[in-house]
């Protein structure tokens, strides 16, 4: 027997239409490169995508061609999240912080047809031109200058069009977006996310249990746009009616910390890094910014270590952590405090807050070791596992990494994790980055945080290199807070409270920075290969 209920495709045509009709005064507000700030509406974002969509009909676009994005987190960038897809597209996000050849690799494999790429973005353009195959560029005068002769206006090309779209009659399985991976490891991979995936996303997003995103938010996206399907914000922001606050280029501590005073942000969502560079304002800084109500933050991209977590909550800053992937576009965890551990202390619930939370509704979490799966004992670890219905069950055109899942469907994400009692996930490292001393196992990620809780410290990454005895020792790289001076034998004493002797790194080093990924999260690569001849006997 069948369900009586309507065939109802579930694509991203339905938001967009809600958003138009239900919240057009809702404010969408950008910041320029000039630092001032331009603001729109939902009522025009509906318009404007919907003339997007035609311009693309027009120009030529068939079903599932590549429409590359090389932009900031601003307006007109929404407008190709949602015009695009809706018009049988397929939205490529490109990450503007890449090498140029990676640039152009990526873009020739997605075989990306059209650009359109800010103004200001230009030289990085320029940088990989001659190795792309785009057939037409629009060019967005996110400045306000005026555009090359060599390119096409983005607002010329909108003008010319009629206002006769009619939406495409699509099916919920067709690709709406598309995004790479960071490639650290080999060359990037794709990820293409379907109609159907990207609004199960959205609806549980959405969920209190969740982000909780509501029309009551006013919504921050600190992280950008082109990382991780735009962490999804876009989407679910448009289908609640949210107002936006879109940063463009301008997102060190002390511009975001402007926005959530000026703005009145009540959600906000960034990487770890970021979020240190705003505890630090805060702290330089004691009463600059007036924030009355409390921010709600979204963090994820890395291990949020306790600190942080405290710290952030004197200033009235709650982080809720989540743990995903590219391919998990990206949610998958979320780290809410369940009613029936309410009871717990507040040393307990930080401790809980500190892992990467339980997995979200219809995302199927486990562990598995080298004798098959783990018990949820919070001891056993292995590497995690996923599936559910916004997981990529494969790369973009790349059979050689079929083996990233497993004979029964799910995705091998390589991290080790536990698992505990209560369902929380705990991420102990990348299999990569956990270090093997003497035939034991030592977590980076664990050391890290606890050395970001020492009053001295700022940030910390740990590193295992090789040594002659052991097979590899860790080492960690301090960035020490300003104005405040660290020795090794202290940190060394600091963490010999909470792990065994052999777990201690046998060198500290201290940086002024830590070199990072094009998204923010430590770059251990160049960290392993700037120590990686490290005298032991120094």
């Amino acid at each position: 027997m069948r369900g009586t209920m309507m065939d109802f495709p579930l694509t991203i045509q339905p938001i967009l239409e809600r958003a138009g009709k239900l919240f057009p005064a809702v404010e969408i507000v950008s910041r320029q490169p000039d630092r001032s700030l331009k603001s729109t509406t939902y009522g025009e974002i509906y318009l404007r995508s919907r003339r997007l969509a035609r311009a693309l009909e027009l120009a030529g676009m068939a079903r599932g061609d590549r429409v590359a994005t090389l932009m900031w987190n601003h307006s007109a960038h929404l407008e190709a999240y949602l015009g695009v897809p809706v018009s049988g597209g397929v939205l490529h996000s490109l990450n503007l912080r890449l090498h140029p050849d990676e640039l152009a690799y990526i873009a020739n494999h997605a075989r990306d047809r059209y650009l359109i790429v800010d103004d200001v973005l230009l030289p990085v353009y320029e940088s990989f031109r001659a190795n792309a195959n785009f057939e037409r560029v629009f060019v967005v005068p996110f400045s306000g200058g005026k555009i090359p002769r060599a390119h096409e206006n983005y607002e010329d090309f909108l003008s010319a069009a009629d206002d006769e779209f009619v939406y495409p009659l699509l099916e919920e399985n067709e690709a709406a977006a598309m995004c790479f991976t960071s490639g650290t490891t080999g060359k990037a991979k794709g990820v293409v996310y379907s109609h159907r995936a990207l609004v199960l996303h959205s609806l549980t997003q959405s969920l209190t249990d969740c982000f909780g995103i509501s029309h009551n938010d006013v919504l921050l996206p600190a992280s950008s746009m082109f990382h991780a399907n735009g962490w999804g914000l876009p989407f679910t922001a448009t289908m609640v009616g949210a107002k936006l606050v879109l940063p463009g280029p301008h997102v060190d501590a002390e511009s975001l910390l402007d926005l959530i005073e000026g703005e009145k942000v009540t959600l906000a969502c960034a990487v770890p890094t970021v979020w240190f560079g705003v505890l630090a304002a805060l702290e330089k800084y004691p009463g600059r910014w007036k924030i009355a109500n409390p921010v709600r933050i979204i963090c994820g991209g890395s291990a949020v270590p306790e600190s942080l977590l405290r710290g952030l909550d004197r200033f009235g800053f709650h982080i809720t952590h989540l743990w995903g992937m590219t391919e998990t576009a990206p949610l998958a965890t979320t780290g809410l405090i369940k009613s029936t551990l309410a009871h717990c202390t507040e040393d307990d619930k930080y401790k809980i807050r500190a892992k990467q939370g339980v997995p979200a509704p219809f995302v199927e979490l486990r562990v598995m070791g080298a004798q098959g799966e783990a018990p949820w004992d919070g001891a056993t670890s292995g590497e995690l596992e996923v599936r559910g219905p916004w997981i990529a069950a494969t790369y973009f055109e790349a059979p050689e990494t079929a083996d990233r899942w497993t004979a029964d469907g799910w995705f091998r994400t390589g991290d080790v994790a536990t698992i505990d009692n209560e369902g929380y996930v705990k991420i102990l490292d990348r299999s990569k980055d956990l270090i093997k001393s003497g035939g034991e196992w030592i977590s980076s990620v664990d050391l890290e945080n606890a050395l970001m809780c020492h009053p001295g410290v700022r940030e910390a990454a740990v590193i295992g290199v090789a040594h002659p005895k052991w097979q590899e020792r860790p080492l960690a790289v301090i960035v020490a807070k300003e104005g405040v001076s660290v020795q090794p034998e202290e940190l060394r004493e600091f963490l010999a409270t909470k792990f065994a002797k052999w777990q201690l790194p046998d060198a500290f080093v201290f940086a002024t920075e830590i070199p990072r990924t094009s998204v923010g999260k430590f770059l251990k690569t160049k960290l392993r290969e700037q120590y990686a001849n490290w005298n032991w006997g120094r």
